[in-house]
């Protein structure tokens, strides 16, 4: 029996493309929060499942939707195994869209240090 993805369009804010400023993430960005997911994402190729995945900002709790430029990357560069044996009997993968250039690494979804100006 197949399943679909609650979304499957980018949104707008999301921190996985290359255009976002994470701090214009809306309902209160925290970067604390956003460090944190990176237990969302698996090593590449590994076999073990993570258990966790990364929501859209979008959605509300107890409504949450993956987060696209999350799945698509875990899918793609991230080579997330157990992801993408689950992703087998999704329906609408197929109609997954991304918006624009996408980062490789999560590491690049974190907002840039600013160097602190000469006094």
């Amino acid at each position: 029996m197949g399943w679909k993805l609650k979304r499957v369009k980018q949104c707008a804010k999301c921190p996985w493309k290359v255009t976002t400023d994470p701090h214009d993430i809306p309902n209160g960005y925290s970067e604390e929060l956003h460090r944190a997911l990176a237990g969302t994402i698996a090593k590449p190729g590994s076999l073990c499942d993570t258990g966790r995945a990364m929501a859209c900002h979008e959605h509300s709790p107890g409504e949450e939707a993956h987060c696209v430029g999350w799945l698509m990357h875990q899918v793609g560069p991230g080579n997330n195994i157990p992801l993408r044996l689950k992703l087998r009997s999704c329906e609408n993968l197929d109609a997954v869209v991304l918006d624009g250039p996408q980062h490789e690494r999560f590491e690049d979804t974190l907002p840039t240090r600013k160097p602190i100006a000469a006094e």
